[in-house]
């Protein structure tokens, strides 16, 4: 433990340069004794370290001294402190682990290292948990579910973009939309949420969230950004990301399912389903919902907006919108539209 704390004390110092007696002993849950008997030791092996009393006084090291991580590059460092802008550590009890080690990194950086690994921590963010599940599984990440297509092609403009604190000219594709429109936002960072990229900016002073691979087009513009007084990267997202996760779902869906489907059913609409599935066992039999047979169960589902229910359309002729009616209106349109570009003996040439 005293090995530890005399490391501590040494980044401390090459960091903060003089530190009162008492600030060290606060952070390092010691004595003022103890401080100045570490420094003793830490004299007595050759650092350069030495205390001043007075008002103004404190425990500094010579100037010109340091530790060095040997090596190391600037896109390491920025690499390390990606890693840590995870969240993860608080579920496993090591944020104050995490603030001890990335003290010790920063004060070991060389100098110039030091800005761009900070600067890094705030504007770049990587949350490797899934959007949670709401009624439209499918469509509750930000302008559509997760495509699998990689970063978009101006990732690079969108990441200079962050750190050069420059206004940014984007031309952008909304789910649903075939022709892009265009606007100029004010970015925070760049956001990767289980493997999918995006930009967190204002537009008009307000906050939106933008897929990177729905962006058509970036070019930076010459106007410094325009970020609200005191904001960063971290509270905008979660601005965000709980603005998406508590959309509320607005159409009720009543639906059977044949049996033998229910299992992959649930793995795929679990988000979905506002309640286990009835089975007839006891509950909601008779032939309204097709389950007195045994041979179906009922599934009660939400979904965002009523389009939304066409995605049902995967289990063919195994599962039947019961209501309401808009709802199987909607299934019936699909499964026309569907019916029509397949009648033909040919496909077209």
């Amino acid at each position: 433990m005293k090995s530890a704390r005399l490391l501590s004390i040494v980044l401390l110092l090459q960091t903060r340069g003089r530190v009162p007696a008492a600030e060290l002993a606060e952070r390092l849950e010691v004595s003022a004794r103890t401080v100045y008997r570490d420094v003793e030791a830490l004299s007595a092996a050759g650092v350069p370290v030495y205390a001043e009393r007075g008002r103004h006084g404190g425990i500094a090291l010579l100037p010109g001294f340091r530790t060095d991580v040997t090596g190391m590059t600037t896109d390491e460092a920025r690499a390390l402190f990606i890693l840590a802008a995870q969240g993860a550590h608080s579920a496993l009890g090591l944020d104050d682990a995490l603030r001890s080690a990335l003290r010790k990194v920063m004060a070991a950086l060389p100098a110039p290292h030091r800005p761009v690994a900070e600067l890094t921590g705030r504007r770049i963010l990587v949350d490797p948990d899934k959007w949670t599940p709401r009624p439209s599984s499918a469509t509750t990440a930000p302008d559509g579910a997760p495509s699998g297509r990689g970063p978009a092609e101006d990732l690079d403009v969108l990441h200079s973009a962050v750190f050069t604190d420059l206004r940014l000219r984007i031309r952008y594709r909304h789910s649903g939309e075939t022709r892009p429109r265009t606007y100029t936002v004010d970015p925070y960072g760049l956001v990767a949420k289980a493997g999918t990229w995006y930009l967190v900016a204002d537009r008009r002073g307000r906050p939106r969230l933008f897929r990177a691979d729905r962006v058509v087009s970036a070019t930076l513009t010459e106007v410094p950004v325009r970020r609200r007084a005191g904001v960063e990267l971290a509270a905008v997202w979660q601005q965000l990301r709980r603005q998406v996760e508590d959309r509320p779902a607005e159409v009720r869906v009543t639906a059977r399912i044949r049996r033998e489907r229910l299992d992959l059913a649930v793995r795929i609409l679990g988000g979905a389903l506002t309640g286990p599935p009835r089975t007839g066992d006891g509950e909601g039999a008779g032939d309204g919902d097709g389950s007195g047979d045994g041979g179906w169960a009922t599934l009660d589902l939400a979904f965002p907006v009523l389009p939304a229910v066409r995605q049902l359309l995967q289990f063919g002729d195994s599962l039947e919108v019961l209501a309401p009616p808009e709802a199987r209106r909607v299934m019936a349109e699909a499964a026309a539209a569907l019916t029509a570009v397949y009648a033909a003996d040919t496909p077209p040439g």
